[in-house]
């Protein structure tokens, strides 16, 4: 962590209503989450928001989707659309949409995630639903198999169309997360447990196969694949 943020995140803890939890060291960003979490539960916390430390909130986000939650009760966690940007924080021109129902957030997970992850907003009841946390096995995905484990236990999805968060996309993250025949077999793999955790057909199996296929493709061919699935 830079001495920059350090310094600003020292601020922020002197203000009365601002707690900040630091670590020593890397434990993984599923054991850091599931930690957290276990503060907000031993706080009473009704609601938990989730974002990255490079990324950009937009200044309504938490009142939007507040104001979502408090207007439908049977909603467990919800999302809404992210504006890419690049490293100098300017658009790339990129707006992500999600679904917006619970029931369509269940049929496009099929195929894609049904939320940004940093820019979703929890009710303790998600964690209470699915009965666990984030697991730890994972390095990658944890957001994924989270998703999956709350819909097999009954948790109500949704977004809102709004922007509620700028998302930092640089190639260089693109080249990180979508290099090597590893990585394109561990997404297999993990697909192929959410089609049969969830009750996906043939075809969501097919689409796996040809993700998979994309994966292990050169880096124009991933380029463009990004932009028509993404």
């Amino acid at each position: 962590m830079g001495e920059e943020l350090v310094s600003c995140l020292k601020d922020y803890e002197t203000k009365d209503n601002v707690s900040v939890q630091w670590f020593s060291k890397n434990r993984g960003l599923a054991i850091v989450l599931n930690d957290l979490l276990d503060i907000c539960f031993k706080e009473g916390y009704k609601y938990i928001a989730r974002m990255d430390a490079d990324d950009i909130s937009m200044p309504e986000r938490l009142k939007k989707q507040m104001a979502y939650l408090l207007a439908h009760p049977e909603i467990d966690v919800v999302g809404g659309a992210i504006e890419e940007i690049d490293e100098n924080s300017e658009s790339r021109g990129k707006m992500i949409v999600y679904p917006e129902g619970s029931k369509e957030c269940y049929e496009f997970f099929a195929r894609r995630n049904p939320h940004a992850h940093p820019a979703v907003l929890f009710r303790k009841s998600f964690f209470d639903k699915a009965g666990c946390k984030y697991r730890p096995e994972y390095r990658q995905n944890q957001d994924t198999m989270l998703w999956v484990d709350g819909m097999s236990k009954g948790t109500k999805h949704a977004n809102i169309p709004d922007v509620v968060l700028r998302f930092r996309f640089t190639n260089a993250l693109f080249k990180k997360r979508r290099n090597g025949w590893a990585f394109a077999k561990k997404q297999l793999k993990d697909r192929k447990k959410i089609n049969k955790t969830l009750g996906y057909g043939f075809g969501a199996t097919v689409f796996g196969y040809m993700m998979f296929i994309v994966l292990v493709s050169p880096a124009w061919v991933k380029k463009i694949a990004y932009k028509v699935f993404r």
